[in-house]
């Protein structure tokens, strides 16, 4: 793939989105590397064991809850204050927090630690409108692409990574050394990425930045294709946290023995992974030739054909060979979305619509995991597939009915 700054000046070009996905990526290494190991943390704090599987929910899931109410405010500051100040305060308070993080004592403070994360969050959003605005509008699906290759390259290296640093020098210094390298994160974007420059009027610009939260919801709700789109996201997003919670608890119940399961779970989410970094660049530019919406549809539903067959009794070996292709299919979905949204919004609000995005985003983290533990609990994780698998595919074949099979490239749908 050729590299090309743009050079138009007002845009920032492809340099703003190849070093906010390496940023993005970086992100992503330091978050992996540490979730992961919260139980672990928590029994050095002195949690029982009793009682770690309801602490280890409650420091997951605040997070998640408290980005998700702060996720709209966030992006509206983005498109008043500016996107890149936006990317500057997520990334230093995040890595702030870790370091804190690393020095706190007992459970209660590792979640308000946590809950503090929460309320930091809001690089990825910022990122994300300052990618699709950095380049040329046809360009979009390529540039999130790369974005998106940045996240699921960090979400692939995290885990291992963490799981070496840890071994090599304890878990606390694993806090300590992600907050520093957000630290450079956050020097490398503020020096480096270049804000774009918006074509509008200043009185347009005031009128945008006058409206109330619920005044855009309200926008949003006069747009059913912006619905339909944060509706995706949380699909998306819910399916993906069904999904993690649970992998190695089904590959310990496959092989009769919880023994190396974490392992095995963990290589078999890599390569899945992999798979995808290798994939995502060309869903984005089949995205941009035949339309996001068909690719969205074709990727939900081709995931959840791998989910079904993978709760049938194929054994690790095929439970593994199918994760490839869920990695394949899965990471065609977000950029597609992303770049739906672009062409779907003025650039004046992007950044609170991709906000409302991730608001969406961080409440499935929330319902998927708990949606899981609830089926597996009383049916059992094989039909945590199926019911996932059979939801993606009807989402898929819904959407492309109602929007993809009438889709003719990158175009902008109203209606």
């Amino acid at each position: 793939m050729s590299i090309e700054v743009s050079d138009n000046p007002r845009m920032g070009g492809m340099r703003n989105v190849w070093i906010l996905s390496i940023s993005m990526a970086v992100l992503a290494i330091c978050y992996t590397m540490l979730v992961p190991f919260l139980p672990v943390y928590l029994f050095q704090l002195g949690v029982g064991s009793g009682d770690v599987e309801m602490w280890s929910g409650a420091v997951f899931s605040i997070t998640f809850f408290v980005a998700g109410i702060m996720a709209p405010i966030w992006g509206k500051m983005a498109d008043r204050k500016g996107k890149k100040l936006m990317l500057i305060r997520a990334a230093f308070f995040i890595g702030l927090t870790y370091i804190l993080t690393g020095f706190v004592t007992n459970a209660w403070q590792l979640l308000l630690a946590r809950a503090v994360m929460g309320f930091a969050n809001g690089f990825m959003p910022a990122a994300m409108t300052l990618v699709s605005l950095s380049v040329k509008q046809e360009k979009a699906g390529t540039a999130l692409g790369i974005f998106q290759t940045g996240l699921v390259v960090g979400n692939v290296v995290g885990p291992l990574l963490g799981g070496l640093v840890e071994a090599a020098i304890g878990m606390r210094p694993v806090f300590w050394v992600s907050g520093v390298i957000l630290f450079i994160v956050t020097a490398v974007v503020a020096v480096i990425v270049k804000e774009p420059k918006l074509s509008i009027s200043k009185e347009e610009k005031e009128k945008s930045d006058n409206t109330s939260f619920w005044q855009d919801v309200r926008d949003v709700r006069q747009k059913p294709v912006l619905v339909e789109l944060l509706v995706l996201f949380f699909v998306m997003q819910c399916a993906i946290m069904m999904m993690q919670p649970i992998i190695a608890l089904y590959v310990g119940s496959m092989q009769g023995t919880m023994d190396g399961a974490a392992i095995i779970s963990g290589f078999i989410l890599s390569a899945g992974g992999l798979a995808g970094v290798i994939t995502t660049n060309l869903w984005a530019r089949f995205g941009q030739r035949r339309g996001y919406f068909k690719i969205v549809s074709m990727a939900l539903f081709g995931t959840g054909i791998a989910l079904f067959l993978q709760s049938l009794p194929i054994g690790i070996w095929g439970f593994g060979i199918l994760q490839l292709f869920v990695g394949c299919f899965i990471v065609g979905v977000n950029p597609s979305l992303s770049a739906a949204v672009t062409i779907n919004t003025e650039e004046q609000v992007r950044g609170r619509v991709f906000g409302l995005a991730t608001t969406t985003q961080q409440f499935g983290c929330m319902v998927g995991p708990v949606f899981a533990s609830i089926v597996s609990t009383f049916v059992g994780i094989p039909f945590v597939y199926v019911i996932t698998g059979l939801m993606l595919m009807a989402v898929g074949a819904q959407l492309y009915v109602r929007r993809g099979a009438k889709e003719q490239g990158n175009v902008i749908h109203t209606a």
